[in-house]
């Protein structure tokens, strides 16, 4: 049975909660360690990562969240084509396979929005 449509706004919302949060926890672990990040850090993964604190916090609140997960789109693409690609064609074997799923559902979110539970969801109904 199919779930009904009155609740795609809030399931968006929980989307965008999660993936925030799981986002967010990268950049955590590349700028303090929590859980020790398995790599030196280079210029390019201190930029990465405070994109991922940042723009983690900005989606779990729900706050510009069509900008932000439009450009932390771009950087999971730029990711998916610098770090995995080129080890190969498919996303199961050259480990890009949560960089083609971040890219894809920030680029839904980039264009459908935050979902109810969202501070600009609340900016727009006041």
């Amino acid at each position: 049975m199919p779930l009904p449509a009155t609740l795609a706004p809030r399931l968006l919302a929980a989307m965008r909660i999660v993936f925030g949060l799981v986002f967010l926890s990268h950049g955590v672990s590349k700028l303090f360690g929590l859980p020790p990040f398995p790599m030196p850090m280079n210029g390019m993964l201190y930029a990465a990562a405070a994109l991922e604190l940042a723009g983690g916090a900005l989606l779990i609140v729900g706050l510009f969240v069509r900008p932000v997960a439009f450009v932390l789109s771009g950087m999971m693409a730029v990711a998916y084509f610098m770090a995995h690609a080129p080890q190969g064609p498919f996303p199961i074997a050259n480990g890009g396979e949560a960089a083609v799923l971040y890219c894809f559902a920030f680029l839904y979110m980039a264009a459908a929005g935050g979902g109810a539970w969202s501070i600009d969801a609340a900016r727009h109904r006041s």
